[in-house]
């Protein structure tokens, strides 16, 4: 057994002509994993091309010391309910992610706009139903991230995957094995969901979790409310939000689940600019002390 090999913990990492670098450049200081991110659209990024260059840098490293570090998951932020392109970009992903060595492809669940929840779900039907017979061909894993993007229920943009209650309908919808959840705690939190009972329910069904975490401003709250149209919460990075991510983890553990933790930076404001990479490495030091610090063998 490798050094915590059941929960990895890495971090995100967006597509651009310098991904690979970024990857070299964080490889020494600790992450395990990496997520790509391609945003909206792929474009005109020659996916076997990245994923030969990147699976070399990860190799070359791990040789090292032994260690081995990989791509968690490929993952595409449009909306495939609008947007043939997005449709189109979510088959490149599943064709390619054994390319990159993983299995997991995310993104958003796609929404038809300005409509309530249920009326996404005929067209969402009728797009992963064939993007789910396609990842069960190859061997993948669909993960739809649980963020509301500013929408709710009766209204929103981008995705409807948001709530337990859209995951009961769209995984009664579309019953394939390969469906399942990118899940954060943040995005709970931003809800007033307690996350770690929902968490504790839905594990198995969870393909890969975003380390990102929320910051309540409670006193916000109590003196205003949330419609002032004053802040009341945000996006942060583990170890400075609410979550108790040593529970989150032994929770984890104990449900049997095996994956990746991948850091989701770019959202905290305390660590904005010039302290974006401190601020992720302080997250990761925090996940690993709450996944048990050093890994020490058995010696009985």
């Amino acid at each position: 057994m490798h050094a915590h090999d059941d929960i990895r913990i890495g971090t995100l990492v967006p597509v651009h002509d310098r991904t690979v670098h970024v990857v070299e450049q964080l490889l020494p200081l600790g992450f395990e994993t990496f997520q790509l991110s391609f945003a909206h659209r792929i474009g005109d990024v020659d996916l076997p091309r990245l994923a030969g260059q990147l699976r070399a840098t990860l190799d070359g490293f791990a040789a090292a010391d032994g260690i081995p570090r990989s791509i968690s998951a490929v993952g595409l932020y449009g909306n495939p309910l609008t947007s043939p392109e997005a449709v189109t970009d979510w088959q490149r992903l599943i064709d390619a992610a054994e390319a990159f060595g993983c299995r997991i492809v995310s993104g958003f669940a796609g929404r038809i706009p300005d409509r309530p929840v249920p009326e996404s779900l005929p067209r969402f039907t009728e797009v992963f139903s064939r993007l789910a017979a396609r990842a069960e061909d190859r061997n993948v894993l669909i993960a739809f991230e649980n963020c509301e993007k500013r929408g709710n229920w009766a209204t929103g943009d981008w995705n409807i995957a948001f709530t337990p209650r859209a995951w009961e309908m769209m995984f009664e919808a579309v019953p394939s094995p390969v469906l399942g959840l990118e899940w954060e705690p943040c995005h709970q939190l931003m809800s007033f969901a307690d996350p770690l009972p929902q968490l504790r329910e839905w594990a198995s069904r969870i393909w890969h979790i975003h380390g990102k975490d929320a910051m309540l401003l409670h006193d916000v709250i109590r003196s205003h409310g949330i419609r002032a149209g004053i802040p009341f919460a945000h996006h942060c990075l583990p170890g400075f939000g609410e979550t108790d991510w040593a529970r989150l983890i032994a929770l984890l553990r104990m449900s049997g689940w095996r994956g990746s933790i991948d850091i989701e930076g770019y959202h905290d404001p305390a660590f904005e600019g010039p302290l974006e990479t401190t601020g992720q490495v302080a997250a990761f030091d925090h996940l690993a002390r709450c996944r048990g610090g050093r890994f020490v063998s058995n010696v009985f």
